[in-house]
């Protein structure tokens, strides 16, 4: 009797999954001072819990980097200390207002805490001496994103030439850089948003609630919600009004809206954002709305 074995072959998830990890354990083998970009949202926290796998039972093995606006939603910031809490991983916090204070970047008034981060980031780089920064980027995200590599050199002043990236033919890495230079490792780049959410709900990942249907006061700009704050300087013709809304992406609570829904769990979140044919960021963040080219005008110049 001839024994017969079904083909094994992993999902798409694991696949994934198992692609990051190689990343993850690619950058600590060759990179003598990594960091993790945490930002306490979704794409993040995912980040988070594949580095855990990735060196599980040891923990991680180099520290995680928030650039705090300082308009951060709260409930980011509480979601925040409780991973960093459960992982023993050491946390260092880069404030956009110290910075501002210390001379490192300059708030004329006119521009947001969202680009000021830019100069934040590049400075707690520098000073701590780091050498590759893990960012929860994603290709499926927004176009600028779509030209990033899974390595992505930045030069000595931090920025960034889609025009000299390195080919990665065969999942191969080239992490060579010179004194000064660093580089930015996505290791979500193939993930969408859809993989993110079947993932939070396959591993029960502990996400901020705002991300799940809430009612919240809100401010409707031009058809951005925006969360009705302290820090929101409202208009004579807006007034705030109470919705049932959710979040989709967060950040600077004075630029990051919130989409009207009803979806409050992981299920509901899928077959919602399966429907929709705008990704989270054209959607909901108000710093992209510049222009066309406003993200990649800003990773040229360090941004995340």
């Amino acid at each position: 009797m001839t024994e017969t074995h079904a083909d094994y072959q992993l999902s798409q998830l694991d696949q994934l999954e198992a692609e990051s990890i190689h990343i993850f354990r690619e950058v600590a083998a060759e990179f003598e001072k990594p960091v993790l970009m945490f930002s306490g949202g979704k794409d993040s926290i995912v980040m988070l819990r594949l580095a855990e796998k990735a060196f599980y039972p040891a923990k991680i093995p180099f520290p995680v980097l928030q650039v705090d606006t300082g308009y951060d939603f709260p409930e980011v910031i509480e979601t925040r200390d409780r991973w960093v809490s459960r992982l023993g991983v050491r946390l260092i916090v880069a404030s956009v207002e110290q910075a501002i204070k210390d001379g490192v970047v300059v708030d004329d008034g006119k521009m947001s805490r969202n680009r000021l981060q830019i100069g934040t980031l590049l400075h707690v780089i520098e000073e701590e001496g780091f050498t590759a920064a893990f960012g929860g980027g994603r290709r499926d995200e927004e176009k600028a994103r779509a030209k990033e590599r899974v390595y992505s050199h930045r030069d000595e002043f931090g920025q960034w030439d889609p025009k000299m990236q390195r080919p990665e033919l065969w999942s191969l890495y080239n992490g060579r850089i010179r004194e000064g230079e660093h580089m930015r490792v996505f290791p979500l780049s193939n993930w969408t948003e859809l993989d993110v959410w079947a993932y939070i709900g396959s591993e029960q990942i502990e996400i901020p609630e705002l991300y799940y249907a809430h009612e919240r006061e809100i401010i409707d700009r031009d058809g951005l919600l925006l969360s009705n704050s302290e820090y929101i300087n409202r208009k004579d013709n807006e007034k705030p009004e109470t919705r049932t809304v959710r979040f989709r992406t967060v950040g600077d609570m004075t630029l990051t809206g919130c989409v009207e829904s009803t979806a409050s769990t992981v299920a509901e979140i899928i077959d919602e954002i399966a429907a929709s044919r705008v990704t989270e960021r054209g959607a909901t963040r108000g710093d992209d709305r510049f222009s066309e080219a406003a993200m990649e005008d800003r990773k040229r110049e360090g941004y995340f």
